[in-house]
């Protein structure tokens, strides 16, 4: 491959800080958060403006070259690794909050700009960014893998936030997907393409985003069930109720053990309810009221709110540090994380599922998951130098996730595609696989971005 010429051809624009084949600098570039066997990219490049992420795809569609978006890294299905090497286009130095517009409820964005980066610069004007994935993952990362986490239940995913990307394409042209109006009912929606695309139809350089005020007030609370499957039946109950819960998650017996090892509660070691209530004081306490009926017709052996903000956040860090428990208590071993979507008539009997075949496994792992909407996840500790630890929970994955195709869900509801679910693409999609390929190949004719991903 023309390396040392595309270098030549990238420093003719691009300061040799913005362009480096370090080893280093590649094997920081070459894994991400996941399991799947790391690669190096033949490039790495730091670009601080659209005009120069479309001048860098100009170059690797002329030479026609694999090039790679990065955000942080914190993707969870190989979707930055490079396999068949290329450019890694790091977007970590476009990381400018562009503009914030209380009256819109919108804010302008760079792909780097981090979620906890916005929601501190959003505070001072009493609005928040709703989408929490849990790692402190770049906006960019989070539109290309249609991230969404605990607060989805209430204020949905990535996409529903997205108002407008700036996209650069694989020959190096600009587009816009969108704009700042509330609705349209002009053009295809290709908002919706582009979030959840995983960097294979072009670059995001630019977001226009929705946020919302600050609740008033929140209170989060725990109960405790004596089976998971009675709390998920308590949380479809709650929602049957249309109480408007904030977050509501589910962490089974297993991972409260974690949990209580790791952050050094005493939480009964039983499959518990993590809830969230937004809302005015008088209209709160009723939810509250309303829901702890709803819980304790369900044979809620325990429960406990919290409205201060120390117990508060307490709470939800113990919630959002669990897959660090599990690798703090598992040293040696590499966590792998893995997640579906069913509907919410489901769920209690794919959780089930998911429970009795993972105790089937002999594996070391919880079950966690957004239960308010149907999204759940395994967590498994697993020796990656130990063949037959990563064949049974590579088959573990395979028994769940078609579990959830079987009865109408998705093989994931957040972590995206990436590499590890590509092969279940065709079984999810059937001839509809075959329109998202002909995209691609419209978009992208020499296929060039993030190749041999997603589909």
């Amino acid at each position: 491959m023309h390396y040392e010429q595309i270098k030549v051809e990238l420093l003719a624009f691009l300061t040799p800080e913005q362009v480096s084949d370090n080893d280093i600098i590649r094997a920081q570039h070459g894994q991400d958060e996941s399991y799947h066997v790391p690669a190096l990219p033949d490039l790495v490049v730091f670009p601080r403006s659209t005009q120069e992420v479309s001048d860098i795809l100009k170059i690797a569609n002329t030479f026609e070259v694999p090039v790679i978006p990065f955000g942080r890294g914190s993707s969870l299905e190989g979707h930055i690794i490079p396999y068949n090497g290329g450019i890694s286009i790091d977007f970590n130095e476009m990381n400018t909050i562009l503009s914030i517009e209380p009256e819109n409820l919108l804010v302008k964005v760079q792909p780097g700009v981090t979620r906890s980066q916005l929601n501190l610069a959003l505070k001072k004007h009493g609005l928040f960014f709703s989408v929490d994935p849990g790692a402190d993952a770049s906006l960019g990362g989070m539109a290309a893998t249609n991230a969404s986490g605990t607060t989805a239940v209430r204020y949905g995913v990535m996409r529903d936030q997205v108002r407008d990307l700036e996209v650069v394409l694989a020959n190096g042209d600009i587009i816009h997907t969108g704009n700042s109006a509330a609705k349209s009912s002009s053009g295809l929606h290709l908002n919706g393409l582009f979030v959840g695309s995983e960097g294979i139809l072009g670059c995001i350089t630019e977001l226009t985003l929705r946020v919302y005020g600050i609740p008033e007030h929140e209170v989060a609370g725990r109960a405790v069930f004596s089976s998971t499957n009675i709390a998920v039946q308590a949380v479809t109950a709650i929602k049957h109720a249309g109480i408007p819960i904030g977050r509501v998650e589910l962490v089974d017996t297993a991972s409260i053990r974690m949990v209580n090892q790791y952050s050094e509660t005493d939480y009964p070691e039983q499959p518990t309810l993590f809830l969230e209530f937004h809302g005015n004081e008088a209209g709160l306490q009723q939810d509250i009221e309303f829901a702890t009926e709803i819980l304790q017709d369900f044979g809620c052996t325990h429960i406990q709110f919290e409205k201060d903000t120390t117990a508060r956040n307490q709470l939800w860090n113990a919630r959002h540090n669990l897959a660090y428990a599990f690798i703090h208590a598992n040293p040696g071993k590499k966590l792998m994380s893995t997640d579906v979507c069913v509907p919410i008539n489901e769920l209690a009997n794919a959780i089930e599922f998911a429970r009795k075949e993972l105790e089937v496994s002999g594996l070391i792992g919880g079950l966690t998951g957004h239960v308010g909407d149907g999204n759940f996840h395994a967590l498994l500790m697993i020796d990656l130098n130990h063949e037959d630890e990563v064949t049974r929970a590579k088959q573990y994955n395979k028994k769940i996730v078609e579990y959830a195709l079987s009865i109408g869900g998705t093989c994931t509801g957040e972590h995206g595609v990436g590499v590890g679910k590509m092969e279940y693409q065709q079984q999810e999609h059937g001839n509809a696989l075959a329109a998202m390929k002909a995209i691609k190949h419209a978009l992208d004719p020499k296929n060039i971005l993030n190749p041999n991903k997603l589909i």
